[in-house]
Parts: C-alpha cells; structure tokens; sequence
C-alpha cells in the first residue's frame, strides 16, 4: 500500500511538471508578440485613422480562416486605449465571426500591437507597409513569416499596387507564393 501511494504521488509530480512545461511552451508560443526579424512596424501611426472596416485581399493560409471568402476586418478604438478587432468572414454557407481585442505593444505612434481572440493568448499584429496619406491600403505580419495579410479599404487593390505589395513581400522573406487571393463578392449581409 506505501509503495503504490509513493508511486501514485510520483506520477502525478511529474504529471504536473510535463503540464506545466506544456503551458509555458504554449504560452512563449502563443505570445510572441514581436515582429519577425529583420520586420519594422510603421512609424508614425495614427490608430483613429486606422480604424473602420478592412477588406483582407490575401493572405497565407490558417486553419483559423481555412475555407472562407469575403473575409473583412473592423477595428474600433475603445476607451482604455484598447482596439476591438472584429473579423469575419462567409465559409459558403453562412457568415463567421471572431471578436478580439488588440493592445499597442509600446508607443502607439508604432503600428505594431498584440491581439486576442483566445482570452489571455496574444499574437502580434505589425503593419509592416501602409498608404500612409490616406489609409486605404497596409501589409500586415504576424509573430513569424508565415503569417501575412494584405488589407485594402476596398474589395479589390489596382494590379500595380498588388505586385509592388507581393515583391516587397517576397523581398522581407515571405514565400508569396502560397498567398491566398481572398474572394470578396457577396454582399456584407
């Protein structure tokens, strides 16, 4: 009977040990909130510019957005100085939506911040290229190079525009081959 209570109290040590480890692993990788190497955020940014609705004309491909089309953004700033982070998007049959929150990593004058739809787990969200004039356009990444989205104001981006976006892409060390041309055709319902 001592040996089997010894025993049971091991196992659930390291039980609890390896859980542990697992939780901290996740949440390094669940919170990298830095952008990728060699990536700047742009400077100056103007948040209250940046708000409103986005349409996402590509991006490389996440089970978190697998199958959808007429996929858009709304950003809307909040009192605390947070960004609710509206995104959605039709999977062929009917519209989906995640609500998440967005925090600036330091100076809010870097577009460079940290987003949430999972409770405590934030992943960055870095503007790394911007029509800063007027805002109609940006490229965005994720922690790493495999997260890229490319958003415009309006459904589609004039050709020029797209290839200049995908060359500075490739440029950075994104494989811009596996882009995702985003649909965007129905209405927003």
């Amino acid at each position: 009977m001592t040996h089997r209570l010894r025993c049971s109290h091991h196992v659930g040590r390291t039980i609890r040990r390896a859980a542990l480890a697992l939780t901290a692993m996740l949440g390094m990788i669940a919170c990298s909130t830095t952008p990728p190497t060699g990536m700047t955020s742009v400077t100056p940014f103007e948040i209250a510019r940046y708000t409103g609705k986005w349409y996402e004309i590509a991006r490389l491909d996440h089970s978190f957005e697998r199958g959808l089309s007429d996929v858009s953004a709304t950003y809307t700033q909040q009192s605390d100085g947070s960004v609710e982070v509206i995104n959605r998007g039709h999977d062929g049959s009917k519209w989906r939506q995640a609500i998440g929150r967005a925090l600036f990593t330091g100076d809010p004058n870097r577009a460079s911040l940290k987003v949430s739809f999972f409770g405590p787990f934030y992943g960055g969200y870095h503007v790394v290229a911007l029509d800063q004039q007027h805002y109609r356009w940006a490229m965005v990444v994720g922690p790493d190079r495999d997260y890229l989205w490319i958003l415009a104001r309006d459904r589609q981006l004039p050709a020029g525009l797209r290839e200049q976006l995908i060359s500075q892409a490739r440029a950075q060390g994104i494989d811009t081959d596996r882009l995702i041309w985003v649909s965007q055709t129905r209405d927003d319902g």
